[in-house]
Parts: C-alpha cells; structure tokens; sequence
C-alpha cells in the first residue's frame, strides 16, 4: 500500500468513529402537530454505522408499519463514552428531566437500572420467537429472575490482522480463520520481527472499560469458569486473580504488545493497526466492514485467542410508562428486534443476537425493514443493495458470520452481573494501574502478580458484598 493510500485508509477508518461521535441528534422530526401521548422517544448511544445509520432505519421502518395515525418513534443519541451516557440515563431517569420511553443500555448496566426500579419488567409480547435468542447473549436481559430488556445488538473480541505481513515475513501461516492460540501469536509477531516503535498486536489498555474487557478475557483465559460475581455476590479467590494477574501481563509484554497500547482506546488502537503499526488488533466486530473496504483481500479475521468477553445493548422500557403506552413501547421493542431486523443489523456490521441470523442466504430471514441493507434484488425497492457489505464467505471456504463471529458470541464470558457493576470496574480500572499505569516502585519497578492480585481482592471486597 502506497503512503498516499495508507495515509487516505486511515482517515477513512477514523471517520467512522468520528462520525458515530458527531451523531448524537434528536433524530427524525415528529409531524405537526404530533400528540405526545403517541410518541415514543428511544435513547441511545451513537449508531456506529453512521448519520442515517441502521437503527434509525429500522425505527423509520417501524413508524411506517404504524401509519400517519399511529405511534411515532424517535430516535435520541446521547453524546460522549459508554460511561458519559450511563451518568446522563441514570440522571434522566431519576429526576424525570429527560422523557424517555425506551432506553438502549450496555448489557453491564441492566441489574444497576432493574435495581433502582429505573426500567420495568417485560411481558411476552416484547420479545418475537424467544428460543431463537443466543442463549449467552439473551441471559444478560435478566435480573433477579425477570426479563427487563430484549438484546438488540451484541458483541465480543475479536481478532484483526494483516496478511500481507504475514506473507512479506513467509510466516508459516497466513490464514489463520480457523483459530489461533497466544503462542502462534506470539510465534508469528517473532516471524514478522517488527521493528522500532511497531508491536505484534495493539488492544484498548486505558484507564476506562476497555482495560476492563481486556483484563477479564485473560483472567477467564486462565481460570475455567472464572466469574467475579455470582448473583451479585463476590466469589473470586485471591489465586484466581493471582492467575488471572499473571495471564494478562504475559499477553501484554513488550516486544509482542504495542507499547501505546496502554494509553489506547477503540480509536487509537484502530488507527495503529490501519498504519500498519501492527500485525494483529483485538477490536469489536462493527470495525470489519470499514477495514475490509481499507485493506480488502489483505484483512484478515478470526476468533480472538482464548475467551472473549460479551458486550452489546439491550432495550428496555422506563418504568414512567404504563398501560397502553408501555404495551406499544414492548410492541416496537418486538420490531426492532425480530428476526427481520437482527439480518439487517448483522448486514450493517453489528453482531445479532439471534441464531437465525447466521443461517445461509435463503435460508436465513430477510432484511426487508431496512432496504439499504438488503442481500438479494428483489428485497430492494431499487433491484439493488445500495450499501457495500464485506464478504461473508473467506478463501477457504469459511464464513465470517457463521464460523467466526457466532461461536465467538455462543463462548463469549460475561463481565460481572451486579447493580454494582460501575464500581467494579472503576476498582479493575484502577489496581491494574499497577500494570499500566506510571511505575511508582524502587527504581520504576512495578509490584509483582501476587502483589496486585492482594491489592485487587481487598478492594473488590470492599465495593461487593460476600
């Protein structure tokens, strides 16, 4: 690749983010003259498909079933972090400054808004064809025995590389679609020999969530089973973490992790690997279609080595609503997460939450709520798709949806289940400083793994009950 095209991917890739960002609107305008009582405000975090992007047009498609009679929906995007967003829903929604009817929630912060009766328990009638939810991903809409959101869109890690330097290096593997271990990794960056300021793999290390998932996939990696929480009470022991301690530092030592990498979140770790920086990436699945259209056949993609952990959004209703506005409210829930509307998004890019999604074209459903996206001629009013998709199907024969991305998601570990979750992971945050952060021991040493792993049980005890 050319400077002049390297320089033009990058700023191709960074728009993405950069768009998502600058997106936070009020939406479609509601018709003169529109009754309150009919409207139906869903808030939510940027779409990272863009202005006009994916679930603007399945809510679009939704107001257009309902008719100029019926209900409007209206789409709100909150500006700024995951974090950002939690402080402004959890502000609305306990002062009632805000009017939202349905909110799009991070699947963490689902026990904190049951728990605090901020959303309200769910009826059938919000949820289409229940069995043919991924039963990993629809486990996080429950709290307390009760269902309180429908997953709309999920999530995991995955693993992002360039093959052309796997090719340049004449590494004894350059597809690597069918998995690969932290050894072959580690095995394939010696092969590539990157030099100077360049690592094998670049992943988000700073101090907010992103260090979090990172260190939670190396601690499931490393202890079977391994769960912070159990039904909100701690249950980790102080040799897990030791061990969990142990496997994270492995994975992030120099010369194989970018030294960057622990000031990097989804924007910069995405802009070291576009610059070629890097060999491999651990980013979320929405980034696939915008790097493949960069780098095309050179792209590669697998399964993230060891566990991934599961993210994603799930709608729930606010407990402002009753009667028959919180029952329209459950009814365009249904809609926009039917099995019509998980094709479309996984068409988009997103992960779906439905195993349906990921059967084979013409098998699976159509994607007829969002035309734009639509797979085949005839589902397109224009005989067309007018948005490119990447390919789903690899070289050797493998698919990205059904042999990579939907086992990843079946497999993916949770992050831990509790209203206490934002303490959680400020405490995660913060004692893995130990590793990340400026060195404060003798001589800019840094404490040892059993040392952080002391240190991280004591303040876990101290946020969690148990």
């Amino acid at each position: 690749m050319t400077a002049r095209r390297l320089r033009a991917a990058v700023l191709s890739l960074l728009s993405l983010l950069a768009l998502a960002s600058c997106t936070g609107g009020e939406g479609q305008e509601q018709p003169q003259g529109a009754d309150a009582s009919t409207r139906i405000v869903v808030a939510s975090g940027q779409d990272v498909t863009g202005k006009n992007g994916i679930r603007q047009q399945l809510i679009d498609a939704w107001n257009a079933k309902e008719g100029e009679h019926g209900y409007r929906a209206r789409l709100v995007e909150l500006p700024g972090s995951a974090d950002q967003q939690r402080s402004q829903l959890l502000g609305a929604l306990q002062s009632g400054s805000a009017e939202y009817d349905v909110v799009n929630l991070d699947v963490t912060w689902i026990p904190e808004f049951a728990e605090s009766g901020l959303i309200r328990p769910l009826t059938d009638a919000s949820v289409e064809s229940p069995t043919d939810l991924i039963p990993s991903v629809d486990s996080t809409s429950y709290w307390d025995g009760k269902r309180f959101a429908v997953p709309f869109n999920s999530d995991a890690g995955l693993l992002y590389y360039r093959k052309d330097h796997l090719r340049k290096a004449s590494a004894s593997r350059t597809e690597l679609s069918d998995g690969v271990t932290w050894d072959e990794l580690r095995e394939l960056t010696d092969a590539v020999d990157p030099t100077g300021d360049n690592a094998g793999w670049t992943t988000q290390l700073a101090a907010y969530e992103g260090r979090t998932v990172n260190a939670i996939e190396a601690f499931a990696s490393a202890v079977p089973g391994f769960r912070i929480t159990d039904d909100g009470t701690y249950v980790a022991t102080r040799e897990q973490l030791t061990a969990g301690v142990t496997e994270l530092r492995a994975r992030t030592a120099k010369p194989y992790t970018l030294e960057e990498a622990t000031k990097s979140r989804e924007v910069e770790s995405l802009s070291a690997f576009a610059e070629g920086r890097t060999t491999f990436l651990r980013h979320w699945p929405y980034v696939y279609p915008t790097l493949y259209e960069t780098f095309k056949g050179e792209l590669g993609v697998t399964r993230l080595p060891g566990k991934a952990v599961l993210g994603g959004q799930n709608l729930a209703v606010t407990s402002s609503m009753s009667g028959q506005r919180a029952a329209k409210a459950e009814e365009l829930i249904a809609f926009l997460t039917d099995p019509d509307s998980e094709r479309c998004l996984l068409r988009a890019g997103f992960a779906a939450t439905r195993a349906s999604a990921y059967r084979e074209p013409g098998t699976a459903p159509d994607c007829r709520h969002a035309p734009a996206y639509a797979e085949t001629p005839s589902a397109s009013p224009t005989g067309e798709s007018t948005v490119r998709t990447p390919p789903d199907r690899f070289p050797d024969g493998t698919s990205y949806s059904r042999h990579i991305l939907y086992p990843a998601l079946r497999e993916a570990v949770h992050r831990p289940a509790t209203p206490l979750y934002g303490a959680v992971n400020r405490t995660l945050i913060t004692e893995l400083d130990a590793l990340y952060g400026p060195p404060k021991g003798p001589g800019g040493s840094r404490p040892g793994d059993m040392e952080i792993a002391k240190s991280l049980d004591e303040a876990l005890r101290e946020v969690l009950p148990g």
